[in-house]
């Protein structure tokens, strides 16, 4: 009789905790997972910048280059020589410079290549290629 109680006693002993285990560290991904941290309730006099915030809407610089190749930078009509000039002055007052360039359907490729190492030679990282939709929708056909 004895002997059986002692088994008895040892599979008592023996427990399985695998699925407790398991719930606690379900709970404890939860937990983390759910709580926020409490980062914005501390009052901190943040230093000022040297620089002025940027406009959330930043000024674009237009470039437009006619049929007969003639360029103007902001309705001001420049040549290579100053259109490179006055982008670099840009660029240093502004270091996030967005330029578009707008070119005829007429022109010469060459003066919109022209352009564009005029602008690479700038440093100009941000510019668009302004376009006009196709009629309807439909892509242009070749003639």
């Amino acid at each position: 009789m004895k002997k059986c109680s002692q088994s008895h006693h040892h599979a008592l002993a023996e427990l399985n905790i695998t699925p407790l285990l398991d719930l606690a560290f379900v709970l404890l991904v939860i937990f983390i997972i759910t709580t926020t941290p409490v980062v914005n309730d501390l009052d901190v006099d943040l230093p000022s910048a040297a620089r002025r915030p940027k406009d959330p809407k930043s000024k674009v610089n237009y470039i437009t280059v006619n049929n007969d190749g003639v360029m103007y930078l902001n309705n001001q009509q420049v040549d290579l020589v100053s259109l490179q000039q006055k982008l670099v002055g840009l660029r240093l007052d502004d270091p996030d410079l967005n330029v578009t360039l707008r070119g005829s359907s007429k022109t010469k490729y060459q003066h919109i290549v022209n352009v564009m190492d005029i602008l690479q030679q700038a440093q100009v990282g941000k510019v668009n290629l302004a376009t006009e939709p196709a009629a309807g929708g439909a892509v242009p056909q070749k003639d």
